[in-house]
């Protein structure tokens, strides 16, 4: 016995169950011929509103269009999680604000401004988690490489472009639950667990 799905079915079963965030372009394809620019609109606001007083919310990031956790629900389901949610150092929390706030930095640019030299741990535990990458080398001495965050950090902090980016000060809080950890601020060498070791 063969079912339709409606289109609308179809997008909102296919953001439910995507764990990565899809593009429009991804979501028009989902039908042939593909949805209209003003189709898919159409379909995303409907879904908008149908999911607005729930614990789940359709929004659009950076990368595309995803389902999130609503703020409020989310400590509610923390307990839930079943894998322990990493823990970055105080060496990560600063490198990875300076790369996003002083964007495009060469790690020179970010021992000048922390005062420490940056473990090459530290840089390629932000490149594993999607944050960061090397977008070109500065014409200078040595040619040294330009890191800049990525879409995938706007989009996991809930961003759709860098303008929104919140006060230095606040960006502890706004980096997901998993990046708050208290330390000591280093400020002559590295700590034992700013080498890597920690991370």
């Amino acid at each position: 016995m063969n079912h339709t799905v409606s289109i609308e079915a179809l997008i909102e079963a296919a953001l439910l169950t995507q764990s990565e965030a899809l593009s429009e372009k991804q979501l028009c394809s989902l039908r042939e011929p593909p949805l209209s620019a003003d189709e898919l609109s159409s379909v995303l606001s409907h879904l908008q509103e149908c999911w607005h007083e729930r614990a789940l919310n359709l929004v659009h990031c950076a990368e595309g269009w995803r389902f999130q956790v609503t703020p409020a629900a989310y400590p509610l389901l923390a307990s839930l999680d079943v894998q322990r949610t990493p823990r970055y150092s105080r060496a990560v929390l600063e490198t990875l604000a300076i790369i996003a706030y002083q964007q495009p930095v060469t790690r020179g640019d970010i021992e000048a401004i922390r005062g420490v030299a940056v473990s090459s741990n530290v840089l390629q535990t932000l490149q594993d988690r999607g944050w960061i990458e090397i977008i070109g080398q500065r014409d200078s001495v040595g040619r040294p490489n330009l890191w800049a965050t990525t879409a995938t950090f706007l989009s996991d902090l809930q961003l759709e472009d860098l303008n929104q980016l919140p006060p230095l000060t606040d960006l502890g809080e706004l980096v997901l639950p998993e990046l708050s950890e208290p330390a000591e601020v280093s400020t002559s060498a590295e700590e034992p667990s700013d080498d890597g070791s920690g991370v």
